[in-house]
């Protein structure tokens, strides 16, 4: 019975092992390593932790080769495997890796007969004590094996690699490390979609089996692409079985930036839609931007959220194209400026058309009909996307030139993060045209008149860094402060940081930001249905990162997602529309045409630009 219990203790700390929650290239198998330009070193350098060598005797010298052997132009075992490791090894003061929590695992797969090959595997090992004295190090033979009933009799350095499916006696499975079987025996997925129901399912039972014995599993001949990766993960096979050494590493090292799973789901607000669509005066309106935001953005922050989110919840949508004057591929300069003024400019242009000239933008359009203005940023106020709706400038890191032009626009409100910009001599400029200026968004009045700057530095950092509410509160707050302005208010806040997840490739500092920026568009579709003078609208400068969704659990909040680039692209992105005359956001056109919309809703005549 004590042994009993010693060996159920032993299997469940190996089957905690066996079944990771997370991934690394401690996971990845180099299936016919010896066949790679760099035997051995190339999934090395990778930190796999397993690796696999055919072994051929032939003339009482073991020969690493797949089919049959070439003496003399095939290393031998001793050459291709043990003298690198054992280099290794020694260079790491006896740990295989310079990161000492790294295992590695020698698959030996025999191709000869089995007991006199494993015979001189035994004595060869013998000879590097380094090694197999090594709690970090395993050598697991495979392929031609001698009977199971024989395999206690191996020394302690000799493990063996089962065959799933296949039953064992009890001395045999102590001296099996891992569990393998061909996947093409189970399956005829070729790596696209998913296997079908009943494949998956018996695969799923297979692994469970194995995982009971508190065994790892590899599958050999899988389906060796990102999404096959995904699956296989999620079926829950231990080694990725893989001939794309560096493509498996890039993917597994990535994966605590392109995989994230929230467990804080929000309730969306459930709008009324008594006054979505109708064709009536816009008093008020409230332009959301998440920068970077495409549809992906979107989406990842859908599922991530358990499958909610509020501005789903919108009926009008169109598409807006996101070309700059002079580029493909926008930035967020341009992006923005066509936004505020209905005008096409260079990349990393604020403000001004494409010759340098200033551009009238919302604000001063609204400021005629005596409406007020305020900006909010969860990023830096002089950024692209906020400085756009003041700003008049070339080149969008002039930060002083903003707060220069700021002091002289109409804005009454103006929320983010400072700067270096900012100076003693900058705030006097400021305070001299009436602005006050406050270092927390909690010290600033509820109750106030005049021109207020809330430069916060808790709007500078990320969801995932603790910036909590601060979006929100900033949000609550001006509409607090604007709505009392009986001629109206335009509001324009800004999800900046949406966009740098996009350039960190990081989904979970993306999902999160996009979550962040929802719960705004709930909070602002709450204030139309309440007001019915409203107008909601939600878009983005251009998409960032080049998003694709590769894997997802609604049910889990789980979002897995790979990136094209770390920069932004030309993907035209979602406008959303809510409140009234709502449904002219609908269709695809330029981004310029979003200003246009908005004068007209407000009933302000612009004519475009001279072409």
């Amino acid at each position: 019975m004590k042994k009993l219990l010693l060996l159920l203790v032993s299997c469940y700390h190996i089957m905690a092992i066996a079944q990771p929650t997370v991934y690394t290239t401690a996971n990845a198998h180099s299936h016919n390593d010896y066949e790679k330009p760099f035997p051995f070193y190339a999934a090395y350098k990778e930190g796999f932790g397993s690796l696999e060598a055919d072994l051929h005797l032939i003339n009482d010298t073991l020969w690493v080769a797949h089919d049959s052997a070439s003496p003399g132009i095939d290393p031998t075992f001793e050459v291709g495997y043990l003298q690198p490791l054992d280099k290794e090894v020694a260079r790491h003061n006896g740990f295989p890796y310079a990161d000492r929590t790294k295992k590695i695992q020698l698959l030996i797969d025999l191709k000869t007969a089995a007991i006199p090959t494993l015979d001189k595997v035994v004595a060869a090992l013998r000879k590097y004590p380094s090694l197999t004295n090594n709690p970090n190090i395993r050598f697991v033979i495979s392929g031609s094996r001698p009977d199971s009933t024989t395999w206690q009799q191996y020394p302690a350095f000799i493990w063996f690699d089962g065959n799933m499916g296949q039953s064992y006696p009890a001395a045999a499975l102590q001296k099996i490390a891992l569990m393998s079987a061909g996947f093409t025996k189970y399956s005829d997925w070729n790596g696209k979609g998913r296997p079908v129901a009943h494949e998956w399912d018996t695969l799923q039972k297979l692994i469970a089996a194995a995982h009971a014995l508190g065994k790892p599993v590899r599958f050999w001949a899988t389906p060796d692409n990102t999404n096959a990766w995904y699956h296989l993960m999620k079926l829950k096979v231990d080694y990725l079985n893989t001939d794309r050494i560096a493509e498996l590493a890039a993917f597994l090292n990535k994966l605590p930036k392109t995989g994230y799973r929230n467990d804080k789901a929000y309730i969306p607000y459930q709008p009324t839609y008594k006054t979505d669509g109708v064709n009536k005066k816009v008093k008020n309106v409230i332009l959301l931007i998440g920068d970077g935001t495409g549809l992906a953005q979107w989406y990842s922050g859908y599922t991530a959220n358990h499958a909610r989110l509020n501005v789903f919840n919108m009926r009008s949508i169109g598409l807006s194209k996101t070309s700059s004057y002079d580029n493909f591929i926008t930035d967020s300069a341009p992006g923005a400026t066509a936004l505020a003024s209905g005008e096409k400019t260079n990349n990393r242009s604020v403000g001004v058309d494409h010759t340098g000239v200033a551009l009238s933008l919302i604000p001063d359009y609204v400021y005629k009909k005596g409406m007020r203005t305020g900006l909010i940023t969860s990023g830096d106020m002089t950024d692209a996307t906020p400085a756009a709706f003041y700003g008049h400038r070339t080149e969008r890191t002039d930060g002083a030139g903003m707060f220069a032009d700021l002091a002289g626009a109409p804005i009454q409100l103006l929320m983010g993060s400072g700067n270096k910009h900012f100076t003693p001599a900058t705030q006097q400029a400021l305070q001299q045209k009436g602005f006050t200026l406050v270092r927390t968004l909690d010290s600033m009045p509820t109750a106030t008149q005049g021109k207020w700057i809330v430069m916060d530095e808790r709007a500078h950092l990320s969801m995932l860094q603790g910036r909590g509410q601060w979006l929100q509160q900033a949000f609550d707050k001006s509409l607090h402060i604007l709505s009392r302005n009986k001629a109206g208010f335009f509001l324009m806040a800004e999800g900046a940081q949406v966009d740098h997840g996009g350039h960190d490739n990081n989904l979970p500092w993306l999902a999160s930001e996009v979550m962040d920026l929802d719960q705004l568009v709930g909070r602002a579709m709450q204030f139309a249905d309440t007001n019915g003078e409203t107008l909601v609208i939600v878009t983005a400068d251009h998409e960032t990162g080049g998003l694709s969704l590769m894997d997802g659990d609604y049910g889990k909040g789980y979002i897995g997602g790979q990136f094209a680039t770390d920069d932004h692209t030309a993907i035209p992105v979602p406008v959303f529309a809510y409140g009234p005359q709502s449904r002219l956001f609908s269709g695809v056109y330029e981004n310029t045409a979003v200003f246009f919309k908005i004068m007209q809703t407000l009933g302000i005549a612009v004519q475009p630009a001279a072409k």
